[in-house]
């Protein structure tokens, strides 16, 4: 049962003249522009981390059978892994899940166009999964996969 969402009151702003707007706002953009900086940074610094080799076999379900972590990547030199997070006894995906889901199909063509593949993992059966234009699957070991999009 999905949690019923409740709409919050939301506080309205001050109103001020235009001179005391383009003040804020050049203190504000000052601060984002900090953050930009911080994040570029951290992105760099997460770029540079060493890469974990892989030893566990991880085993997917597909309409083809079992699969491996290394088959999920169909021959791409790299993979993308999402979390569709749908339970083996839910009757349904969660809704951010549900959401992502409906609109993956478009950025398909450009992961491909830079050598990636995408899998879309669940703990579900495929079986459960609903219908996509992507060819949806499901897994064993701990994540499942509901879902490998062929690019």
């Amino acid at each position: 049962m999905q949690p019923k969402l409740e709409r919050s009151k939301m506080d309205h702003p001050k109103v001020v003249s235009h001179a005391e707007w383009i003040a804020a706002r050049k203190d504000f953009l000052s601060k984002e522009k900090e953050f930009t900086r911080l994040r570029d940074e951290l992105s760099r610094q997460r770029r540079e981390l060493p890469w974990e080799k892989v030893e566990k076999k991880y085993f997917f379900d597909s309409p083809d059978g079992k699969e491996t972590l290394a088959d999920l990547f169909d021959g791409r030199s790299q993979l993308i892994v999402y979390h569709f997070m749908l339970g083996p006894a839910w009757k349904e995906g969660c809704p951010s899940c549900s959401f992502i889901s409906d609109h993956i199909d478009g950025s398909v063509v450009h992961l491909a166009a830079r050598d990636v593949r995408l899998a879309v993992v669940s703990r579900a059966r495929w079986r459960r999964s609903r219908p996509s234009r992507s060819a949806w699957a499901g897994g064993s070991t701990g994540c499942r996969r509901m879902a490998a999009t062929s690019l």
